[in-house]
């Protein structure tokens, strides 16, 4: 492991570099596809814009609920630099497989279990062999995890901003070939910088390659590719599975939070509200690649200080203002902190929530009062949007897996990541149910027609989310109190 000569962001291990652009890469990939997908499902595989949202909504649940999988092959069974890099050569396989569909569309519920599967594989892997770069209590690892989280959105805006024009320009088999083609960089990346990462890894990595295991993890990866493209197929089924899988979840989390003594327990209990409001979070922030998007499309001016943008592609903003804000929260939570004024993460959340809520009823009002005579608003109210969007999962996503490290035990840390990403696997889900209520008649076109349905829609959402903020920030002072642990009480890890 290197030392570093001073504590500069900057100064990280050399793996760090293999590391970041490894996960800058296969991100660009997915959000590539992602950007484009419900667009890819109406205007080329003849989708209604209802079936688009139900099946997005579907396979982004299987993309996140996959990855605890993925996390326990790496730790146990193949080693975590194996499972990465499988998980990308996998994902390559069903990005050059959803390009193949546009000649093939049986073929998209196929391609689109290969992607759940292969991003299920990959995507716990990259934190985890960063995070065993460094011992405890080295000063760089926040820093590491910022610079980390900025590779994620770098990614995902050159992506977003690319993957619309070129899908309109050149069509969408070749924008997806260049999504496979960014995860054969990743793999690339890998195997020109892997002696450098040696001796980091899970306890599989450093020992030779169990030929019988990888036999059954991909075998074990077909079958689990068959049964996303069915439940794609089934919606009610894949309901009814994750509604079973989320109550045992709930139960065994509660089952193990009364083994603890009170201190411990409370803390528990807030991890889930806090869930339970990230879950919220993730329905509204299902709606960029659904129903914002198409908003976008129908009644947004396809222009921007002069400038012609494809209206898919304002779904880059997203990580554009998350690049610009980061560092300015970062700044004003250290300064907060250092006047002993610190922003309790239920507090954050409710503002996140808040900012969120601030987001739809902007769009419901730019529809409501500006749009013109043709029905289109300005842009810059999409920009607005997901300035607020952006602020909200700064607040809320962007913490939450610091909000399970603080809040659970270690031997539970582990199982409430799972269960962490399990509510956005939910949310995906329902996120693409409350999008369908503004899905739009093929044979409807005229922005005048589409305008209302969008105002009414993202208004009521507006509502709904002060009403919810208001709740929570009721909760703030009762859930701050439950966190605080007694002066010569312990928590007691079971």
């Amino acid at each position: 492991m290197d030392k570093p000569t001073s504590w500069g962001l900057l100064q990280q291990p050399k793996p760090f570099f293999m590391i970041f652009f490894i996960e800058l890469w296969e991100r660009f990939g997915y959000y590539g596809v992602q950007g484009i997908l419900t667009v890819f499902f109406v205007k080329i595989l003849g989708f209604s814009q209802e079936d688009s949202f139900i099946t997005f909504g579907a396979f982004a649940a299987l993309v996140y609920g996959l990855i605890s999988i993925g996390g326990y092959v790496g730790d146990h069974l193949l080693g975590t630099k194996r499972t990465m890099v499988l998980g990308a050569i996998i994902l390559a396989i069903g990005y050059f497989m959803t390009g193949i569909s546009i000649y093939h569309p049986n073929l998209i519920f196929f391609a689109l279990g290969t992607i759940a599967v292969g991003n299920g594989l990959f995507k716990a892997n990259p934190a985890s062999l960063l995070a065993k770069c460094y011992s405890a209590k080295d000063p760089r690892l926040d820093g590491a995890f910022t610079l980390f989280y900025m590779s994620i959105n770098i990614g995902s805006l050159v992506s977003l901003s690319l993957a619309p024009v070129i899908s309109e320009r050149f069509g969408y088999t070749v924008t997806y070939n260049i999504c496979g083609i960014g995860l054969i960089f990743a793999i690339l990346v890998y195997f020109a910088c892997r002696h450098i990462a040696k001796d980091i890894g899970s306890e599989p990595d450093s020992q030779p390659i169990n030929i019988p295991q990888l036999l059954l993890v991909i075998a074990g990866s077909v079958v689990m590719v068959f049964i996303c493209a069915w439940l794609m197929r089934h919606i009610m089924v894949a309901n009814a599975a994750l509604i079973t899988i989320t109550a045992g979840v709930i139960f065994f989390y509660f089952r193990e939070a009364f083994k603890l003594d009170r201190i411990g327990r409370n803390k528990m209990v807030v991890a889930f509200i806090l869930m339970l409001e990230a879950v919220l979070f993730y329905i509204l922030y299902a709606q960029m690649p659904t129903s914002l998007n198409f908003f976008a499309i129908n009644n947004v001016h396809h222009e921007l200080m002069g400038i012609a943008i494809n209206p898919v592609s304002f779904q880059a903003l997203n990580p554009f203002w998350v690049v610009v804000c980061s560092p300015i929260l970062a700044m004003l939570y250290t300064r907060m902190g250092a006047k002993g004024k610190d922003i309790s993460m239920p507090l954050k959340f409710t503002f996140g929530m808040f900012f969120c809520s601030l987001g739809f009823l902007t769009a419901a009002a730019a529809g409501l009062w500006f749009a013109d005579a043709q029905g289109l608003t300005s842009a810059w109210f999409v920009v607005i949007v997901y300035l607020f969007q952006s602020l909200g999962e700064l607040m809320i996503s962007a913490l939450g897996l610091a909000m399970v490290a603080s809040l659970v035990p270690a031997h539970l840390t582990g199982f409430t990541i799972g269960a962490w990403f399990l509510t956005q696997a939910a949310s995906f889900l329902m996120g693409g149910y409350v999008a369908t209520f503004t899905a739009v008649p093929k044979e409807v076109t005229d922005p005048l027609q589409t305008l209302p349905i969008y105002t009414d829609v993202f208004g009521k959402i507006g509502v709904a989310t002060i009403i919810v903020t208001v709740i929570m920030a009721l909760l703030v002072p009762w859930l701050n109190r439950m966190m605080q642990t007694q002066a010569g009480e312990k928590q007691r890890v079971a």
